[in-house]
C-alpha cells in the first residue's frame, strides 16, 4: 500500500506541475490578446476542447461527468486570470502591493474568507481591518484606513442584508466587485458531545436564520448572538465548556482549534453569500469582460413612476438581476431602488439606458460598473440535428395561417392560451423546460437504496439527461407491494442529484408531505391517482416549487386543464403537464399513451407537456419508440425510468430501461 501511495503522490506532484505551466502559458495568451484586441474567451474552441476531453476520457474509462467537472473548473480559473489580468492593468493594480480591507468581524469570519477568495492572495499579502459594524467598515475606506471594504449584502437562504444596502447607499464608495462565497455552517464545540447535552449556542444573527430548523431541534440550548460567527468560536474557546457550541466554518473551526459535531447544518445546502467590494474610486473594465453595474434611484411619488423606470430596461434588452427598496430617511413612506444588471457601463446600450432613466427619477447615482462573478459554462452535449437536418429545416416553406375560427370559452382561464399566448418557460435548477428545449428526466420508479439512486444519477448525467426523478412515497395498487423509503430516500435522491449537479422530481402523496419534500426536492410531482386531489393541488399551489401534473388515467384534456387551474389559481405559476397514458378498452399495453393529446394541449395552454412513455407502455421493448414519437408530436420533454438491474426491481420493473437501453434511447434521440 505505500508504494502505491508513493506513486498516487508523484502524480498529484505531477498535476501541481502541470496546472502551474498552464497558468503560466493563460498569462502569455493574454498578452496576445491585449495586443490583438481579441475576445479573451472562445467559446466555440472551449466546447470544441471540452468535446476531445470528454472523449479521450471516455477512452481512458472515466466519466465524462468527472472530465467536464474537473475541465470547468480549470477553464474557470483561466477565465478568471485572464479577467484579473486586464482589469489590474487597466486600472494600474499592482499585485505585489500589499492590500488593506475591513471587515465586519474577526479573523475566520465569513467577510475574512471571502476576501481571501476574492484577492486569490494568503493572508500575509492581505492586512484586515476588523471593524463591529458595516457602517464602521464603510467609514474605514472613506478615510483611507483601508483600501476595500467587503461587505455581504444578500444570502440565498435569509435575503438580503439591509443594514450592508443602506451603509452602501449613504457612502460615496464605489463597487468594484463581487464575491460568490458558499456558506457551509457547522456545529463547532470544545469536546464531543450529544447534541441534547448542550445548553448554549454562540452564533450571528444571520447564520442563526439560516440554521433555523437545525436549532430549534436542539431543545436543551439557548441562542446567543455575536457580531460575526469567528467570534462564536473564539468565545466557547474562551469560556472552555463543554457543553457550550457556536455556529461557524469549518475554517473558523481549524483556526481556533475546535472540533466539528454536525457539518452542513444549513436549512438549504445550497446555501451562497454575495459580496460587494467597494473602494473609493471606480474602476474601468473591459468590454471583453462581462460585467454588472449597481445604481441607486428614487422615482417621482406618483403611480406608475417606477413602472416607466423599469420599462426602460425591458425596451433595452438589458437584464436586472436585482431591485432591493429601501425608505428615504425624512421622507415617510417614500422609498429609494437599488438596482443590478448585467451590462458595462461603457456600452452604448446602457448609456442610453442611463440617459433614459435620468428622464424618469428624481435621483439616480452610478455605484459601480464590475466584473460579473458568473461564468458561463459551456455544456458538451449530443448534438440533436445534424446540419443537413437543420438546413432541410430552414429550406421548408412556412406552412400556411390556419384559418382563424371563434374559440370557445374556456373554465381553465389562468392555463389558456386566450390568458397568456406565449409559452411558460419553467426553471428547476440550471434547468428550462418549455419553449424549444427538449427535456430529458430519467430515473428509477422507486428510489430503493442510496447506491442504486447514485447509480441511476451517474448514468443520467453520462448519457445527458438533465433532471433526476426517483420516487420516494409510492401509491401503489396493491397494499402489500412497496411503499417507498419515504424520508430517507428523499435524502438519497437529493444526495444523488447534488453529487451530479441534477435537478431532483419526486412525487407527493399528500398535503402535509408538500412542504418537507419541498425543502429538498426541485420539482413537486402530482401522480394521476391525485390529479384531481383538489386539496393536495391547492396545496402544492401555494408551494415555490414546479409543479408536475400527470393526467389522470381517466381523464379528459379539459379535466387535466382544470386540475392544473387549481394549482394557477393558488399563485404557482410553474406548472408542467405529463401525459401518461390513458385508460381504454385496449390491454396490449399497461396504458394507451395519447400522442394526439400533445398538439391539442400546445394549442390550447401555454405549459410546458412532458410525456411519460414508460408508465403508458409498461413494456421496456416499446418505450423507445414511444419517446422518439413523443419529440416528434412536439413535446417539451419525456420522463423515463431507469435501473441498474430491472429484474429485481422493487417496483415497475418490467418498463424500466437497461442503463444500455437508456444510452441507446438518447443516442436516438440525439439524432432527431
Amino acid at each position: 500500500m505505500e508504494e502505491q501511495r508513493k506513486i498516487i503522490s508523484k502524480i498529484d506532484s505531477e498535476i501541481i506541475k502541470l496546472l502551474a505551466e498552464r497558468r503560466d502559458l493563460s498569462r502569455e495568451i493574454i498578452s496576445l490578446k491585449n495586443e490583438n484586441q481579441s475576445l479573451i474567451r472562445d467559446k466555440s474552441r472551449e466546447k470544441e476542447l471540452l468535446t476531445k476531453l470528454v472523449e479521450l476520457g471516455k477512452k481512458a474509462g472515466l466519466d465524462s461527468y468527472f472530465v467536464t467537472k474537473v475541465f470547468h473548473e480549470i477553464i474557470d480559473d483561466s477565465i478568471q486570470l485572464q479577467n484579473k489580468i486586464v482589469l489590474d492593468k487597466d486600472n494600474l493594480d499592482s499585485s505585489s502591493t500589499s492590500k488593506v480591507v475591513a471587515i465586519q468581524g474577526i479573523e475566520g469570519s465569513y467577510s475574512y474568507l471571502a476576501s481571501q477568495k476574492f484577492f486569490g492572495e494568503s493572508k500575509d499579502e492581505i492586512a484586515f481591518k476588523y471593524k463591529e459594524s458595516f457602517e464602521d467598515v464603510v467609514k474605514a475606506v472613506e478615510s483611507d484606513e483601508a483600501d476595500y471594504a467587503m461587505l455581504p449584502v444578500e444570502n440565498t437562504t435569509s435575503g438580503s442584508i439591509n443594514d450592508v444596502y443602506d451603509a452602501i447607499i449613504g457612502s460615496q464608495l464605489s463597487i468594484v466587485g463581487e464575491e460568490i462565497f458558499h456558506v457551509k455552517h457547522c456545529l463547532v464545540g470544545i469536546n464531543e458531545i450529544a447534541l441534547n447535552k448542550i445548553k448554549k449556542i454562540y452564533t450571528h444573527i444571520q447564520a442563526a436564520r439560516q440554521c433555523n430548523k437545525f436549532l430549534s431541534g436542539i431543545k436543551s440550548a439557548s441562542v446567543e448572538y455575536f457580531i460575526d460567527t469567528a467570534q462564536s468560536v473564539q468565545k466557547i474557546k474562551e469560556e472552555k465548556n463543554p457543553h457550550y457550541a457556536a455556529v461557524a466554518s469549518e475554517e473558523a473551526a481549524d483556526l481556533y482549534d475546535v472540533i466539528i459535531l454536525r457539518e452542513n447544518i444549513a436549512n438549504q445546502p445550497g446555501n451562497f453569500t454575495r459580496f460587494l467590494v467597494c473602494a473609493n474610486e471606480p474602476i474601468t473594465v473591459d468590454t471583453r469582460i462581462p460585467a454588472k453595474t449597481s445604481l441607486i434611484m428614487a422615482t417621482s411619488h406618483k403611480p406608475g413612476s417606477l413602472v416607466e423606470a423599469l420599462s426602460i430596461f425591458r425596451d433595452l434588452g438589458i437584464n436586472m438581476t436585482k431591485l432591493q427598496s429601501r425608505p428615504i430617511i425624512g421622507n415617510p413612506w417614500e422609498e429609494m431602488f437599488y438596482l443590478d444588471f448585467i451590462g458595462n457601463a461603457k456600452d452604448s446600450n446602457v448609456k442610453q439606458l442611463l440617459d433614459k432613466l435620468g428622464k424618469h427619477v428624481r435621483f439616480l447615482r452610478v455605484l459601480g460598473c464590475y466584473p460579473s462573478k458568473d461564468v458561463d459554462r459551456i455544456k458538451v452535449n449530443v448534438p440533436l440535428q445534424t446540419e443537413e437536418e437543420i438546413q432541410q429545416d430552414e429550406a421548408t416553406p412556412p406552412s400556411k395561417e390556419k384559418e382563424s375560427k371563434p374559440k370557445a370559452k374556456v373554465s381553465y382561464k389562468l392555463a389558456s392560451r386566450e390568458y397568456k399566448s406565449d409559452d411558460t418557460l419553467v426553471k428547476a435548477g440550471n434547468v428550462t423546460i418549455g419553449g424549444d428545449n427538449f427535456v430529458v428526466i430519467a430515473g428509477p420508479c422507486s428510489v430503493e437504496s442510496k447506491e442504486q439512486i447514485m447509480a441511476c444519477a451517474r448514468e443520467a448525467k453520462e448519457n445527458y439527461a438533465q433532471i433526476l426523478r426517483g420516487g420516494c412515497f409510492k401509491p401503489r395498487t396493491s397494499p402489500y407491494s412497496f411503499q417507498g423509503l419515504g424520508y430517507d430516500a428523499l435524502k438519497y435522491l437529493k444526495d444523488a442529484g447534488r453529487a451530479y449537479e441534477l435537478p431532483v422530481i419526486t412525487e407527493v402523496l399528500t398535503i402535509n408531505q408538500v412542504s418537507r419534500v419541498a425543502e429538498h426536492s426541485d420539482i413537486l410531482q402530482v401522480g394521476a391517482r391525485n390529479m384531481q386531489n383538489f386539496a393536495l393541488l391547492s396545496e402544492v399551489g401555494k408551494s415555490l416549487r414546479p409543479v408536475m401534473l400527470q393526467r389522470g388515467m381517466m381523464s379528459s384534456l379539459d379535466e387535466l386543464l382544470n386540475a392544473a387551474e387549481y394549482i394557477l389559481a393558488k399563485g404557482n405559476r410553474q406548472v408542467i403537464l405529463c401525459e401518461r397514458g390513458i385508460r381504454t378498452f385496449e390491454t396490449a399495453t399497461r396504458n394507451t399513451l395519447d400522442l394526439g393529446a400533445i398538439p391539442v394541449l400546445k394549442e390550447q395552454t401555454h405549459l410546458p407537456i412532458i410525456v411519460d412513455p414508460s408508465h403508458a407502455m409498461g413494456q421496456r421493448d416499446k418505450v423507445i419508440p414511444l419517446a422518439k414519437a413523443a419529440k416528434a408530436v412536439g413535446a417539451h420533454g419525456i420522463m423515463v425510468e431507469i435501473h441498474p438491474e430491472p429484474d429485481n426491481a422493487l417496483s415497475d420493473g418490467p418498463q424500466s430501461l437497461y442503463f444500455n437501453q437508456f444510452k441507446n434511447l438518447m443516442s436516438e434521440l440525439a439524432k432527431m
